[in-house]
């Protein structure tokens, strides 16, 4: 996450062999709206999904409705890989999301069969995916990393949601250092269940997470909700971007701190964090609280 550009804080999934959800889905409040090649369509049904999602693909065009289209394709080294890949490479998405990728040169195979402008986003889902995060992260290609939980949970024998707690620090700092956005969160399955879904966002979010998949437009206002800065935190994060702006360039620039009101000092990435915010709380408000 690079300088005050405001971060996603929702991915819709649509299974990619539901063509009449896929408009629906772009207009659900959504940032993004993830058309879904891989766990979500049945392998008799792969080649139907794969012609519905370039069709919507090449007629949504440029469109300007401010919705970000990705897709998940199936994992590299399975046999619907390179169709997927030329389908997103020919249809023009905005981001592929690659299952599985357990090694910088997974991503390198991304990127030679969908191309080297597609941003990719990576799923890690194996115990070796989890232990390479920093060399994927590194990889110029790569957009994000995210945590494929349900597959990590049948690999390591994991139960209950504190067990993730070691795996999403991992990706959030390998993140972090490689100048990657915040980690989303994976998709909480239970739709009828949107307390408990509001209170994983916050578990999530304190451990350094930003944003979650969704399985139904019913959570997408839940998690906007859970990501969305109070006015407390927006207040102080005003009063932080006001003082910056008394500042000097050069003290701010090179690391001086400066004096807040209450006697408090910041420093640039203080700094840096409360225009995050305040960029945040006004992305979120032109979209709208659903």
């Amino acid at each position: 996450m690079n300088g005050t550009q405001a971060p996603l804080v929702t991915w819709l999934y649509v299974p990619g062999d539901r063509p009449e959800r896929f408009a629906k889905a772009v207009a659900s409040g959504a940032d993004a709206v993830i058309l879904d090649l891989e766990d979500a369509v049945l392998p008799s049904a792969k080649e139907a999904a794969r012609r519905n999602v370039r069709a919507f693909l090449e007629e949504r065009g440029a469109a300007d409705d401010g919705v970000r289209v990705h897709v998940r394709i199936n994992a590299p080294h399975s046999e619907w890989f390179a169709l997927d890949a030329a389908a997103v490479a020919a249809g023009g998405a905005e981001g592929v999301r690659v299952p599985k990728i357990e090694s910088a040169g997974d991503v390198d195979l991304v990127v030679e069969a969908a191309g080297d402008g597609v941003p990719v986003d990576c799923l890690l889902e194996s115990a070796r995916g989890v232990e390479n995060a920093p060399e994927i992260a590194a990889h110029p290609a790569v957009r994000s990393l995210a945590l494929g939980e349900a597959d990590l949970t049948a690999e390591l024998g994991l139960r209950g949601d504190e067990a993730f707690s070691w795996l999403r620090t991992r990706i959030v700092v390998a993140s972090a250092a490689a100048g990657l956005a915040a980690p989303g969160m994976a998709a909480y399955i239970d739709v009828q269940d949107t307390e408990g879904l509001y209170r994983s966002c916050l578990r999530g979010r304190d451990g350094g997470l930003f944003g979650r998949s969704a399985i139904h437009p019913r959570q997408v206002p839940v998690i906007r909700r859970a990501f969305t800065p109070s006015e407390e935190e927006v207040s102080r994060a005003r009063q932080i971007a006001e003082a910056a702006e008394g500042a000097s360039a050069e003290s701010v620039r090179g690391g001086g701190a400066i004096a807040l009101p209450d006697g408090r000092f910041i420093d640039a990435p203080v700094v840096a964090a409360a225009q995050r915010t305040l960029a945040l709380a006004e992305s979120i408000a032109e979209r709208g609280s659903d």
